[in-house]
């Protein structure tokens, strides 16, 4: 009797094409080379943290083509890892039925992200994406919405190009990396976070002999960070005591999402096999700390010549400084009013925690408006650039450093695209973006240019939001709110906020 041979699930995906099967062969190929018996099959959940199966070298390799199952309730986890669906209840699933029962995933990995961990010697990252059982593309995935808004922008011969700033805190782990927070009769849900001191003492930014007090954490990061082929430039000792930033150069769009996602996790775990605890918490709960952001550098360019789209040749006629056609194209300027029009409903997605918005204050050199500066630091979109300068570009100062990546910049690209596509005209730059927020009038109704100063405000901009619900789609939308509300909810309830905000945070962004 023959036998039959069963099709490769990355077939009836419809993803595995000649240029995917040599990518897995030349996968398998460096596995064997590098030595590598463990390959981690990872994927970014909602909170831009890894979770996933280590495979025997053997097992990945018939997992390049098959994929390996992953309990679905994975994706519906707020951030203290609870699930906030019943999902052996059927009524209440009614949003997302094909969760219901909590059936397996389909963890399909994309063989280009293979990287081994400098870290951890004969172990290697393949990021992954999650499928349903009957090859379909699970459409709340945040990495699969960034490829979708992506799709939309090269619909029009566009692509993004993004580089990183990212402020985030070190600390020495006391008693070494087997801290209090490991100590079994202490367990909890969330658990304890580790105790800590400093790596510098703070309030003297870019000081050298902070950075000397610094060099060992520093070196493991730039180890760290180098060897997974990240496009690291420079780290910096930030203003906050223990608090520093590292800076990437420029990539496309989906691969900074990918190298955010390496950086940040890769870093906690590098760290902590030295004895030190990173977090990218926006602002840590102790006295006398500075707040960490995420600052998003980005352009659009042409896919068929590479030029940068937002650059303008010389200034358009009858402009002044203020305005931004004097520095931006008219695809640039577009996509910036694109940006200040769903500023508010973005913001959700830009920060992400209850933490995140205790930095957007006046006077902090975080945003605080709407509204857009040249070169101006206090402004929520800074314009960067002049007329014939090929790295023109837009600074979004946003986000904060715990926010999903695919999802900060998925919303970049809806905006802007939503900006392109109404030919919007941004406003003037404001001089003084830190003064009191004003109305403005947007096709004859009066709006405030105020952000939202927590995230229950963010998460009403973001459900009104039009655009942002095209783009996350109704399934995403209904995950996303319910995941936040749990997280809102629990902290409005905590009877020690500090305590929550450390065990939800500190330990685990």
């Amino acid at each position: 009797m023959t036998g039959v041979v069963s099709t490769p699930f990355a077939a009836r995906c419809g993803v595995h094409d000649a240029a995917r099967e040599q990518a897995v062969q030349q996968t398998v190929q460096r596995i064997r080379d590098n030595g590598i018996d463990l390959v981690r099959f990872v994927w970014c959940d909602a909170h831009g943290a890894l979770r996933g199966k280590a495979l025997t070298a053997a097992a990945a390799t018939k997992a390049m083509l098959d994929g390996v199952g992953m309990v679905g309730t994975l994706m519906l986890k707020d951030t203290s890892d609870r699930t906030v669906y019943k999902v052996f209840d059927p009524n209440s699933m009614t949003q997302l039925p094909r969760f219901a029962g909590a059936p397996n995933l389909m963890l399909l990995p994309d063989p280009h992200t293979f990287r081994t961990l400098p870290w951890a010697p004969g172990t290697a990252w393949v990021f992954c994406q999650p499928w349903y059982q009957d090859g379909t593309p699970v459409e709340l995935d945040s990495r699969f919405l960034l490829q979708r808004a992506l799709g939309r922008l090269a619909d029009r011969g566009l692509g993004m190009v993004c580089g990183l700033e990212v402020e985030f805190h070190i600390y020495r782990i006391k008693g070494g990396w087997q801290g209090p927070d490991l100590d079994a009769e202490q367990a909890a849900w969330p658990g304890l976070p580790p105790e800590v001191s400093l790596i510098h003492p703070g309030y003297n930014m870019l000081s050298d002999g902070c950075l000397d007090l610094s060099e060992e954490p520093l070196r493991i990061v730039q180890r760290t960070a180098e060897g997974l082929g990240l496009p690291l430039t420079s780290l910096e000792v930030e203003l906050g005591p223990s608090q520093v930033e590292a800076v990437f150069g420029a990539t496309d769009a989906l691969s900074a999402a990918d190298n955010m996602v390496r950086f940040r996790n890769g870093v906690r775990q590098a760290l902590r096999r030295a004895g030190y605890h990173a977090t990218f918490m926006c602002r840590p709960s102790f006295d006398h700390i500075m707040s960490s952001g995420w600052h998003l550098h980005q352009s659009v360019v042409s896919l068929a010549t590479g030029q940068n789209e937002f650059m303008r040749q010389q200034a358009a006629p009858d402009t002044s400084v203020g305005d931004a056609r004097s520095t931006l194209s008219d695809t640039g300027a577009a996509w910036l009013a694109g940006l200040l029009a769903h500023a508010q409903g973005m913001a959700a997605l830009c920060t992400t925690t209850v933490n995140g918005y205790a930095r957007l204050a006046p006077n902090a050199l975080a945003p605080h408006a709407a509204v857009w500066g040249r070169d101006n630091r206090g402004a929520m979109l800074r314009v960067i650039g002049a007329v014939g300068d090929a790295a023109t570009r837009i600074e979004n100062r946003l986000g904060e450093p715990a926010a999903n990546p695919y999802l900060y910049m998925a919303s970049q690209v809806w905006a802007g695209l939503d900006g392109l596509n109404r030919g919007l005209v941004p406003p003037l730059a404001a001089a003084s973006p830190y003064a009191e927020a004003a109305e403005a009038v947007d096709n004859g109704v009066a709006r405030s240019n105020a952000l939202p100063n927590n995230l229950p405000a963010a998460l009403d901009a973001l459900v009104a939001d039009a655009v942002m619900q095209q783009g996350l789609g109704a399934g995403g939308m209904a995950l996303y709110t319910r995941i936040k509300q749990s997280e809102i909810r629990r902290h409005a309830e905590a009877a020690d906020v500090r305590d929550f905000e450390r065990r939800e945070y500190f330990s685990r962004c």
